[in-house]
């Protein structure tokens, strides 16, 4: 694979895993014990660190990324193993 092809693959991975990330470990204004502002909607996150945020969707996609690399050197799985409705003949190389 090529430096850029993965390069690609692994920007991929980090835009995935902000949406996995953001949910984690954010409080509400209310849980905060402070007070909501007028037109601030309820779910609004109290305080937002884009620094641990980004760190934290670093590693996520790292490992990811990680794991995805040695799937496609060792192969672990194929097309052939996740192939549900029998249409081996179908996947070609």
């Amino acid at each position: 694979m090529r430096w850029t092809s993965a390069l690609a693959i692994y920007v991929l991975f980090w835009a995935f895993s902000v949406f996995l990330v953001l949910p984690f470990g954010v409080r509400t204004t209310p849980e905060a014990g402070g007070e909501l502002v007028p037109g601030q909607a309820e779910s609004a996150p109290d305080e937002f660190r884009s620094g641990r945020t980004a760190l934290r969707v670093t590693v996520v996609a790292t490992v990811l990324f990680v794991l995805f690399q040695l799937n496609y050197y060792y192969g672990w799985i194929t097309p052939q193993s996740v192939d549900l409705f029998d249409r081996g003949h179908m996947v070609t190389r």
